[in-house]
């Protein structure tokens, strides 16, 4: 008996995370069938994309109309992502924008692939609940979450700990301090990774790794103690779970979001892609562990700390950092500054206790519009004479 393809809304198109997803549904044209894209500013990679897949609407940020899409009819994020028939709605746009789409989506029983970690962490209770409502589930593309859901699925008990590796980024083992006159060039060299570059940054001063124990405590309802850090310079093993008898799980494979992507996409399926470049235990040798030295990654604890209160807090710390690593890839402050910036807007956040959705993006809006107008008037630090 012939398949039905599964019919995608997919969020993000033109990014690194959509542009993926879209080599995986290009590797199964029969396996799926895309009904809407929506991206940002790059209208003509958009054009491109509905000339080949043929989605039914479309959304642009800025409104434009992208060439030659007549049989393609516009549409608000919140059409898209509730649109009729439709199966699955991956959710990788970066920002605050897909939010109320993806809760909208998972109310209404669609499941939802969220490749955005900062929904989760601005909003998990919201995203929780709304699955919960619409009786379907939240499946993580990021390649870590993803590592832990595959080891947990079809586990009957809670783990006892979740361990989330990380690669320590394009500058491990450096000093912070050593650090003070390094360029967006070298930050955006990850040594394993080909990654968006906001999310490289992120890596660079490790506040992705703690946005994502983050995210595992609401999507895997875990308590912060049981979730654990640690160092893996390979990126092959992706996450490990620790279950009550003392067994572990891994899930190892290549550094490459495309595994992921497509865990989700086939889910409940797992589907060969002769695409994707295979495991090979014997090429990828030895693989190692360190402990996390937080005194290399000050931002790590910082983002931890906010992170781990209710209200607002969490919003407010997403839109710091995304404004204060802006700053950086425009070069207005130093890549130790990151740090400084985030933590200087945070002092003057007013945070509202069970926030609605709107006031969750608006502390997110609000906190990247302070960095913004701030970072001017900020003394610019010295470069540093370490080696």
């Amino acid at each position: 008996m012939k398949r039905s393809p599964k019919r995608v809304v997919l969020l993000g198109s033109t990014g690194s995370v959509g542009t993926q997803t879209l080599d995986v549904i290009r590797a199964f044209p029969d396996r799926f069938q895309v009904l809407g894209l929506a991206a940002g500013r790059n209208i003509d990679l958009l054009a491109s994309q509905i000339s080949e897949f043929r989605p039914f609407r479309y959304y642009a940020a800025d409104g434009r109309e992208p060439e030659n899409c007549s049989d393609c009819r516009p549409a608000s994020l919140m059409e898209l992502a509730t649109l009729k028939d439709v199966d699955l709605v991956v959710a990788a746009m970066s920002g605050a924008d897909a939010l109320e789409p993806a809760i909208a989506a998972l109310r209404a029983g669609i499941p939802v692939a969220l490749a955005n970690k900062e929904l989760v962490v601005m909003a998990g209770e919201h995203l929780r609940d709304a699955a919960e409502h619409g009786g379907t589930e939240i499946l993580p593309v990021d390649s870590e979450p993803s590592a832990i859901w595959q080891c947990m699925r079809g586990e009957p008990q809670k783990p006892r700990r979740l361990i989330i590796t990380a690669s320590g980024g394009a500058f491990r083992g450096r000093s912070w301090d050593a650090l003070r006159s390094v360029s967006p060039e070298e930050a955006l060299e990850h040594p394993t990774w080909r990654m968006g570059r906001k999310i490289t940054i992120d890596s660079a001063t490790l506040i992705n790794k703690a946005l994502e124990v983050i995210e595992a405590h609401w999507l895997f309802d875990m308590p912060y103690e049981q979730i654990d850090v640690v160092m893996h310079r390979q990126s092959v093993i992706h996450s490990m779970v620790e279950f009550q008898d003392g067994s572990v799980k891994a899930q190892l494979g290549p550094p490459d979001l495309r595994y992921p992507i497509q865990c989700a996409l086939t889910y409940p399926d797992r589907v060969e892609n002769t695409t994707l470049p295979r495991f090979d235990p014997i090429e990828t040798g030895n693989l190692s562990f360190e402990e996390l030295d937080a005194s290399l990654y000050p931002c790590f604890n910082l983002a931890l700390d906010i992170g781990k209160r209710d209200g607002t807090w969490r919003a407010a710390l997403v839109g710091a950092d995304e404004a204060a690593v802006e700053m950086f890839l425009d070069g207005k402050i130093g890549f130790t500054e990151i740090g400084p910036v985030i933590e200087q807007a945070l002092r003057d956040h007013q945070s509202i206790t069970q926030p609605s959705l709107l006031q969750i993006t608006e502390a997110a809006t609000e906190t990247a519009r302070r960095v913004r107008s701030m970072v001017p008037a900020l003394p610019v630090l010295p470069a540093s004479t370490d080696a």
